[in-house]
């Protein structure tokens, strides 16, 4: 098992303030394997980011203060009442035009759903199915015992979401071997403290991590079932079928990346069926949504246009999707011409970093994306840190952004936004760069190249030890 305080300067140096390294004779504890230290401090930081948001439960989330001043901001509690969960609508069933329908794939149109039935059973205080749609519709925030149910609704939502991130470092745990301190790196990230509770990307994120998991035991099919059902959830994990036919061309079984596409495809259509026979117009909304939105929150789009760079929404799909195309391209190139097979973390994690480079928009909580397979693709302290320490600069700057904090005497906005744009896109790109170096160069992974500790004090490279799992291979 490799131990990280053995082959990391800067895990090894961080390590001090839980009594220093593993020593050389050191035995594994009874009870306390990595895995269920991994999952009690993945408790720990659930918690925490429920701690995080109390001030928003506090005031109803309708302090700017609160919301913003704290970053404290989610879209759980206003989508509850905003989009006639609240109301118990179906979210693909006509409510007389009453909401707005869900902008989300259906994977989270279905959980948001499940989760608001569930909250009122358990949260009685409130007022009737009858009374809430017999309100108008902004009325409904409003009504007597709504705040309270409201609070419910996110309480229950956030319990689901840390129930997702506990099997997520389950996954990340077990999706190597010899590995499984790599997930400490998902657990004790900054931003999974501060984002995890923000939108219902938790869901996705389980769903590649769970995808990641099946690729490294050989599993062709369960891998495509849980890509096309992380589909449903965001479109992102669709992006992974490309490496996964790139990895499949270069071993020579195109007939392992046909198993998985047609599992993918039969999962998302088997997800989105109920949807789409309920009202396929609503259904649609989530493709429209995206299509028609411009330049928005975090993107390098927004940062352009704020430098006098302007463009219409056609012209910014137009070349967003064809960077996008050129960034497959060149993962597609970078994965057939390396000297070894890469593997899926590493080539996904490009994939997705390049969708995000040039997308409409960067939600603070878009990071949740990159974080499995970053951790896997670069299990490396100071490398994660470096980009941690953008997307948290980020993070603090979009919510000042959007609270007025960074306008000047002439009440407009400074460019300091703009800066936090460009240097979470910089940190992003430094762990991009490392990634294809490790790509071009396996000699720097770390995954291939770590010692591995055996007992007795010794130890062997990867390379050197003749029955080496899948995850040396994918």
């Amino acid at each position: 098992m490799v131990a990280p305080t053995r082959t990391d300067p800067v895990a090894r140096g961080l390590s001090d303030v839980a009594g220093g390294p593993v020593g050389r004779h050191a035995l594994p504890h009874r009870w306390w394997s990595p895995v269920r230290v991994l999952l009690a401090l993945t408790a720990v930081v659930m918690g925490l980011s429920v701690v995080h948001h109390v001030p928003c439960l506090d005031t109803g989330w309708a302090v700017d203060q609160a919301r913003y001043g704290k970053g404290c901001y989610s879209d759980v509690p206003y989508l509850y009442t905003g989009r006639g969960l609240a109301e118990a609508w179906w979210p693909y069933a006509a409510d007389g035009g009453r909401h707005q329908a869900m902008e989300y794939p259906v994977g989270i149109a279905y959980v948001a759903y499940a989760v608001a039935r569930v909250t009122q059973v358990v949260a009685q205080d409130g007022p009737s199915i009858v009374e809430r749609r017999s309100a108008s519709p902004d009325g409904v925030w409003g009504l007597p015992g709504m705040a309270q149910e409201t609070n419910s609704y996110f309480l229950l939502t956030a319990l689901l979401l840390a129930a997702c991130a506990l099997v997520t470092t389950w996954l990340l745990s077990r999706a190597h071997a010899r590995r499984p301190w790599d997930a400490l790196l998902f657990v004790l990230s900054p931003s999974l403290l501060l984002t995890g509770l923000v939108n219902w990307d938790l869901l996705a994120v389980v769903l590649v991590a769970g995808a990641l998991w099946a690729w490294s035991r050989g599993d062709p099919v369960l891998t495509g079932i849980l890509i096309g059902l992380g589909t449903a959830t965001k479109l992102y994990p669709l992006f992974l079928l490309g490496p996964v036919l790139v990895i499949c061309f270069r071993r020579r079984e195109l007939g392992a990346f046909a198993r998985a596409a047609v599992a993918a495809a039969a999962a998302w259509g088997l997800a989105n069926a109920p949807a789409y026979l309920g009202d396929a117009e609503r259904w649609r909304v989530f493709w429209s949504f995206n299509a028609d939105r411009g330049a928005d929150l975090g993107s390098v789009w927004l940062a352009l246009s704020h430098a006098g760079v302007t463009a219409t929404v056609e012209q910014v799909n137009l070349w967003s999707w064809v960077f996008f195309g050129a960034v497959c391209v060149g993962v597609a190139v970078l994965g057939l011409r390396a000297p070894e097979t890469p593997r899926l973390a590493q080539l996904g994690f490009l994939v997705v970093a390049g969708f995000l480079v040039v997308n409409k928009v960067y939600s603070p909580q878009y990071v949740l994306w990159l974080l499995p397979l970053a951790v896997l693709a670069r299990p490396r302290w100071r490398d994660q840190l470096v980009w941690q320490a953008g997307e948290v600069l980020y993070f603090v700057m979009v919510w000042a952004y959007l609270g007025g904090y960074l306008k000047d005497a002439a009440d407009t906005d400074s460019p300091l936004y703009d800066v936090a744009i460009w240097l979470r896109l910089a940190a992003q790109l430094y762990l991009v760069a490392v990634v294809v170096r490790d790509v071009l160069r396996p000699d720097h992974d770390p995954v291939r190249t770590d010692p591995v500790h055996v007992p007795g004090g010794a130890t062997r490279s990867r390379q050197e030890i003749s029955t080496a799992s899948n995850d040396v291979a994918v």
